[in-house]
């Protein structure tokens, strides 16, 4: 070994470490790779980062453009609706519509997007139908699963074997080529699930979800919010002072949810979730939370009167104050940082009232670092909430209000999106253009027709994936280019020695899936993808079914809850331990990889 790729496998170690540990944000350890490898010469600048050129990088971005248009769109949410409506109340007949339902839409859009989506849908159905909804969401993270085998867009790792093979001077694989394989994964992972995996699921068939309360009626007993008015008299100390100046809060424990202020035409007007540099005024109405002492010693003290609440009054906040329990995207932006400390309130218009982490209640939350699966119960304006759904690389709405009315905001476009969807399938599919032109012109045109606005869009992209993969995509260069691929072939060739290419299939299988439960799925591809074409070199067989082989063991994380986010998202609303992915997600891990094996040669013979 080369001391280059002696380098190469060292700067590869450590990057797996900070993967699996979680302690370094993905897309940082990229970049430290990135500069480890053009710092220590085995790349050249230009070379360590050819990466954030890769059209790799653009069709992704793209995708997740479309996929927020499909979800502004209420497209997703219709789905939902029909499920609900055609799978009734029976557990069987739902998981199977949820996971076709997963796996076909996630086909042609982010699978974690799908998931986002379908969450609060779950939980709706849960309450409607009292079915556990812990049977329901593993199964539904499954299907999306799977729905990264089906197309060449569906996932990254299918985008960057395709790459790989077009950098070798082969045909590209097809938009339908994964299509048969993932077809059968998919079949088999919904008669798994149906018929043994949800009984290894926890909780009964039929029992209440074990989550936050689903209504926003539910929610409002359930905290006890709102139940105390305090008028502020004009002697009051905090006339004229803001809620930030007042230090209500942190001097009170007292939390202001809105105040009531007299309208100018009559009547009164209600400011819901104040910010901090809203102002008192004499003869405002401040609605607040409090136990009955703290609310008591404030009155007290700041020169105000308790008014009785009556039911007028709930009305007036019901009307203009909306509750929702959101739960922090496993990539989210504010993961480790606590709540006084990102602005939250600020950037959203809305107030924190509680959170939850792993079903349990955080007291003293402010300054509590969040983590991925906590759960927010927030207060703000109807629209503020609204808003809050179009932040979903950072937030999963769980409860929906249904109150709310402006659901998907961009409704009406919904056909326009549709026509925008199957355009782009069509012209990716019939090779009229490259699979990136076609994604980036329907990108383009659900921003030119409506259906999300341009600020929207970049929104919708996770900047954080971008970075990461293509600050891992040099590494294959790098592994080339010292002879790390050569010798990872080599020990490949002399373990399996005169063994099949059925035998180097399950090699392959294992070495991405292994790699994929301490690695993303994206940086796994890219390591193995190459080592697999080189290994079919050296054989003398067709490269397309190890090629196959790896993308869909890329997307087969089945086993554990970190392996992608797409698992991620369900753990903390279903309730999940550890030990429930193993013991569901190995059998499935097993039938995916002799799935594989039976089907791939069918469709790209050796």
């Amino acid at each position: 070994m080369s001391p280059d790729a002696a380098l190469v496998f060292w700067i590869l170690g450590v990057a797996g470490i900070l993967f699996a540990s979680g302690r370094v944000r993905l897309d940082v350890t990229a970049l430290g790779v990135v500069l480890a490898l053009m710092l220590s010469g085995v790349l050249t600048p230009r070379e360590a980062l050819a990466g954030f050129g890769d059209p790799v990088v653009l069709l992704v971005a793209g995708l997740l453009v479309l996929g927020e248009a499909l979800s502004r769109t209420g497209v997703s949410y219709a789905m939902g609706n029909l499920l609900l409506r055609v799978g009734g109340t029976s557990e069987i007949r739902l998981l199977v519509l949820l996971m076709l339902s997963a796996g076909l839409l996630g086909s042609v859009m982010s699978s974690t997007a799908v998931v986002a989506v379908f969450i609060p849908i779950v939980l709706t159905i849960s309450s409607k139908t009292d079915l556990n909804a812990s049977r329901l969401l593993m199964p539904l993270s499954y299907g999306a699963l799977a729905s990264g085998m089906l197309t060449l867009i569906a996932t990254t790792p299918n985008l960057v074997v395709s790459a790989e093979l077009e950098s070798k001077g082969l045909a590209p694989l097809g938009f339908f080529s994964f299509t048969p394989i993932g077809l059968s994964v998919l079949a088999v992972a919904v008669v798994y699930m149906g018929l043994v995996g949800r009984h290894l699921l926890p909780g009964g068939s039929v029992a209440p979800a074990k989550s936050d309360a689903r209504s926003l009626e539910d929610l409002w007993t359930a905290f006890g919010l709102a139940d105390k008015r305090l008028r502020v008299g004009g002697l009051s100390p905090l006339v004229g002072a803001t809620l930030a100046e007042a230090g209500i809060e942190t001097h009170f424990r007292v939390r202001v949810l809105g105040i009531e202020r007299r309208a100018r035409l009559g009547g009164t007007d209600l400011l819901p979730s104040p910010g901090a540099d809203a102002e008192i005024h004499a003869g405002d109405v401040l609605v607040a939370t409090a136990d009955d002492a703290d609310a008591s010693a404030f009155a007290s003290a700041q020169g105000l009167t308790a008014l009785p609440v009556v039911e007028g009054d709930r009305e007036l906040w019901k009307a203009e104050v909306g509750l929702a329990v959101v739960l922090l995207h496993p990539e989210s932006k504010l993961a480790g940082r606590t709540l006084r400390g990102s602005g939250f309130r600020s950037d959203h218009g809305l107030h924190v009232l509680g959170l939850r982490r792993r079903g349990n209640i955080v007291p003293d939350f402010a300054d509590e670092p969040l983590e991925p699966g906590d759960s927010l119960l927030v207060l703000g304006s109807w629209h503020a909430i609204a808003r809050l759904q179009g932040e979903s690389h950072d937030f999963v709405v769980l409860t929906l209000p249904r109150e709310l009315d402006e659901v998907a905001p961009a409704r009406r476009r919904a056909p326009v999106a549709l026509i925008i969807l199957g355009g782009m399938v069509v012209l990716a599919a019939s090779n009229a253009m490259p699979v990136v032109a076609a994604v980036l012109l329907a990108a383009l045109a659900a921003v030119l027709s409506g259906c999300l606005s341009m600020e929207e869009g970049y929104s919708a992209i996770s900047w954080s994936t971008l970075v990461l993969i293509a600050g891992m995509l040099p590494v294959a260069n790098a592994l080339k280019v010292t002879g790390g691929v050569d010798l990872i072939v080599e020990l490949l060739v002399e373990g399996l020695g005169d063994a099949g290419p059925y035998s180097v299939m399950t090699a392959f299988f294992v070495l991405t899936a292994g790699l994929g439960m301490v690695l993303s799925n994206t940086a796994t591809a890219v390591l193995v993808a190459p080592i697999a074409l080189r290994a079919a070199t050296v054989l003398d067989v067709s490269p397309y079914p190890l090629a196959m082989t790896v993308a869909i063991a890329a997307s087969a994380a089945f086993v554990t809850p970190v392996s992608s986010p797409v698992v991620t998202l369900v753990v903390a609303p279903g309730s999940y331990r550890f030990l429930d992915f193993v013991k569901v997600g190995l059998p499935l891990l097993v039938l995916t990889w002799a799935t594989t094996l039976l089907v791939t040669p069918i469709f790209l013979p050796f």
